[in-house]
């Protein structure tokens, strides 16, 4: 605040009611650092040009600029546990077939013969292999990426086999995650994250997690307008109106970290600030506890002496206990019920929570910049006693359905996904008809879609790069 004035500064201004940090720090279990810790910084308040949602020519540009640089997350170690597993990530025209080629070693090859161009591997497989051959002509590489044989050698005099390794892109492993980039001058992943960003992440320990459900849709919007759908809880109140008795939405907290990562703290157990005064502790506790359509289901529990977050917190401490055989003894009442929502830009969200424990990925459709590609994995601590589950297979869902038409997918919270995706086809056609040549954005319950685009103007003003332009027979 402006003290001479008396005037709040651009960006200073929050909801009237208590912070996610006076909530939190109520909780009976106390919260870790890495909850307590906040980083807003205002970064302006003009429009941001709509035109990156609605120019396909931009969305090819992005191909060009923004993918071809950028850290992305394609696939969980737990898909390749063994020697020879290999996963295929495709990311609009590009292709990986990311493989274990030794024990403590993946690679990420560019998925593509260097014969005539023919995928190695169809996209979206998996598998096991000793070498990786082409359907076509039977051209053949070991799994170290170097040739193993060609097809009527004799033919080919001009091509030194000892020069025809398979093209890679950058790899690095963090939290039981694959990460990818093309560009080998990008900075290493952990200084693309940033320090503080890092060491959140280290302390979640998600390399203990494994993957329970896998559920992907695509959407007739940008992936930009997906990605940016989910970065603030200003939309709860009316797009989500049954949620909003026990979630403190207004009350969010949000923070950014470098140029890569933002995060918000929306904590739940708590009325909207929207409805102070409407709902007794009990109706808190009863909306997100009992009845159709909530988040967990069970005999009516009471509130007694508690408040409903503690009551809340305490009870799902119990049967997130039974439901992963794990303790949970240590973990603070906010890590059980809150959801914390990080994004990795470009297109990974981490939720390292236990109520919410998940990881969102979005991706273009490489033919319409319309659409976008969107995936949710929803993430269990690995049980103490036995051997470690298997990762949950994709279920892909076609245009009409819901989220809860997933096997395994809370219905109240399919719902929630229903809601937030179903208002992107309004968005993406309203901003193709709308007069104005922007969007507005809340200087703080917006900042993490101002941050968002930000990285994204960095990367459009580079210079296009071509990952795999090198001849390979030099």
């Amino acid at each position: 605040m402006n003290v001479e004035t008396g005037t709040i500064e651009p960006g200073e201004a929050r909801c009237p009611a208590d912070s996610a940090q006076d909530i939190i720090a109520r909780d009976k279990v106390a919260a870790p650092g890495w909850v307590r810790s906040e980083s807003y910084a205002f970064l302006g308040d003009e429009d941001v040009d709509s035109r990156r949602y609605t120019d396909p020519d931009y969305a090819r540009e992005e191909f060009r600029r923004l993918w071809t640089r950028t850290w992305q997350f394609a696939c969980r170690e737990e898909h390749i546990p063994n020697i020879g597993d290999y996963y295929v990530y495709d990311i609009g025209p590009y292709s990986f077939i990311v493989t274990r080629v030794e024990e403590n070693e993946i690679r990420a090859y560019f998925n593509a013969c260097l014969h005539r161009g023919t995928k190695l591997r169809p996209s979206g497989t998996e598998g096991s292999t000793s070498d990786f051959q082409c359907p076509f002509h039977g051209w053949t590489w070991n799994l170290d990426g170097t040739s193993k044989s060609i097809t009527c050698p004799w033919d080919f005099p001009h091509v030194d086999p000892d020069k025809l390794t398979l093209p890679e892109a950058r790899v690095e492993l963090l939290g039981g995650f694959v990460w990818i980039n093309m560009d080998p001058a990008a900075p290493s992943l952990a200084d693309y994250l940033g320090e503080e960003a890092l060491a959140h992440i280290k302390a979640w320990k998600l390399e203990d997690r494994y993957t329970h459900l896998h559920v992907q849709k695509s959407f007739p919007a940008n992936w930009k307008l997906t990605v940016e759908a989910f970065q603030e809880a200003y939309h709860v109140i009316i797009t989500h109106p049954q949620v909003a008795p026990s979630n403190a939405d207004a009350n969010t907290q949000y923070d950014i970290y470098g140029e890569h990562v933002n995060r918000f703290i929306s904590p739940l157990g708590v009325c909207s600030p929207h409805l102070a005064g409407q709902y007794s502790e009990q109706d808190i506790l009863d909306q997100f506890t009992v009845g159709d359509g909530t988040m967990l289901s069970s005999d009516r529990p009471t509130v007694g002496d508690n408040t409903a977050r503690q009551a809340m917190a305490d009870m799902f401490r119990g049967v997130f206990e039974q439901t992963t055989n794990s303790d949970l003894s240590a973990v603070s009442d906010s890590e059980i019920l809150d959801c914390f929502s990080y994004t990795i830009f470009p297109n990974t969200y981490l939720f390292p929570g236990i109520s919410l424990p998940m990881v969102y990925r979005f991706r273009p459709d490489p033919k319409d910049y319309r659409r976008c590609i969107f995936e949710v994995m929803f993430m269990r601590p690995v049980p103490r006693d036995g051997p470690r589950p298997e990762p949950a297979e994709v279920q892909i869902l076609s245009d009409e359905q819901s989220f809860s038409d997933a096997e395994g997918m809370d219905p109240g919270f399919g719902h929630i996904l229903d809601q937030d995706t179903d208002n992107l086809h309004a968005q993406q056609e309203g901003l193709e008809a709308s007069a104005k040549s922007g969007i507005t954005l809340g200087n703080y319950q917006e900042i993490r879609i101002r941050h968002f685009e930000r990285a994204v103007d960095k990367y459009m003003a580079m210079e296009p790069f071509r990952p795999n332009a090198a001849d390979t027979r030099r």
